[in-house]
């Protein structure tokens, strides 16, 4: 029962390194190896994975939502295996020397992205870095579906409108919004969350896609194809489908625009103010990817100019900031990055970021394959003995598992 007395050894303390106290959890205090976590996660599955295996975890408890280097620094100490942080931490140069020469190998963001961490510099130093894919894709398909239809049918408006006293009888024209039924919904970026988007789109609303991405969404266009012949054997009209030769394509014909692209140099600033004049007056807009995707100011100037475009944005370029003015455009439906805020992925998510700092504390070897992690996430059974996802493995020469 050593896992019960473990998670049993929870003790609060500050540590007061670089002069700088910071409060923390301790779980396991006598554990060999010391691992920091820079937020409080959900679940306890990952506080027993590394109890078990002989980790003291402290766990940061101070009240602000994002960590400064110092803060980091001072939890890091004199001596840390490894450190579990968050897509709001700034991991370069500093933290990553920091770490190393505490004895570090390695760092994972609970976060499948990792625009915040330098890998060059954790390659400098020798660290590994983790991050935690295969969980977010329906959670994060379904908030964007979600933004989609709160923005296309003003349920956001209309709930401000009822709390606010003001709703006394049915009108014609109160909160009229759009259909989607039959209308065209455009992705741009059809990866595994974006052709997520689309077939939810497809199937719950029977709307026709048109899609761009630099590669061919083969297993995408066989599903189009395949619905639309189930439908016309129900005697339904079938949906139909297009791969666009260009991203103007899509926001020409588009009713609905859901953006999923990497975020990089030729992504930065993708919808700009010339790209939002060509969308339709009425269209729908989500964003649920990068907040810099969006050229954010243009885009309070065209919902200013445009009542009737909406808008629906779980990320936001100067992320926690809001352009001036977006807030108070009615036509935007803002949430504050909650796409993956699902329980069993945040809880799947603080799993694989702790796997991939216990398996290279522990020396473990790499999976093969980092979009097929199911087997690390089966809570009936231990998990398979390697690091779920490490993206510098093959610069770092980490053993790739055979498992």
């Amino acid at each position: 029962m050593r896992s019960s007395r473990a998670l049993s050894q929870k003790i609060g303390q500050v540590v007061a390194s670089m002069a700088k106290p910071i409060s923390i959890e301790v779980w396991n205090p006598a554990g060999k190896h010391r691992v920091v976590s820079t937020k409080s996660m959900p679940g306890t599955r990952w506080i027993r994975l590394l109890t078990d295996a002989d980790c003291r975890l402290e766990i940061c408890t101070e009240k602000k939502t994002i960590l400064d280097v110092e803060d980091i620094q001072a939890l890091i100490g004199d001596k840390c295996d490894g450190v579990i942080g968050q897509l709001t931490e700034d991991w370069g140069e500093t933290l990553f020397s920091t770490l190393k020469r505490a004895g570090g190998t390695a760092f994972s963001n609970m976060a499948v992205g990792y625009n915040n961490v330098d890998v060059n510099a954790a390659n400098k130093y020798g660290i590994a870095v983790g991050n935690t894919p295969g969980v977010l894709t329906e959670t994060t398909a379904e908030l964007a579906v979600a933004l989609t239809v709160s923005a296309s049918r003003r349920v956001v408006e209309a709930d401000q409108f009822m709390r606010a006293g003001l709703y006394d009888g049915w009108l014609p024209h109160l909160f009229v919004g759009n259909l989607l039924k039959g209308q065209t919904v455009g992705i741009i970026g059809a990866g595994r969350i974006g052709s997520a988007y689309a077939r939810m789109m497809v199937e719950g609303f029977k709307m026709n896609l048109i899609y761009y991405d630099l590669y061919q969404s083969t297993r995408l266009e066989k599903y189009m194809t395949a619905y639309g012949e189930f439908l016309k054997s129900q005697g339904e009209a079938p949906v139909t489908w297009k791969r666009a030769s260009t991203v103007e394509d899509v926001l020409r014909d588009a009713d609905v625009i859901s953006l999923h692209p990497i975020l990089d140099k030729t992504t930065y600033h993708l919808i700009n103010k010339d790209r939002l004049s060509i969308m339709k007056k009425e269209a729908v807009l989500v964003n649920a990817s990068r907040g810099p995707v969006i050229d954010e100011a243009a885009l309070v100037d065209h919902l200013k100019a445009n009542p009737m475009f909406r808008v629906g944005l779980d990320v936001f370029e100067d992320e926690p900031y809001m352009k001036p003015g977006l807030a108070e455009q009615k036509n935007a439906v803002v949430v504050p990055h909650i796409a993956s805020a699902s329980k069993w992925t945040r809880e799947g998510m603080a799993t694989l970021a702790a796997l991939n700092v216990l398996g290279k504390v522990k020396g473990y070897p790499v999976w093969p394959d980092a979009n097929k992690l199911e087997p690390f996430l089966d809570e009936s059974s231990a998990p398979p003995v390697a690091c779920p996802s490490i993206v510098n493995a093959k610069l770092l020469g980490l053993e790739v598992s055979k498992l």
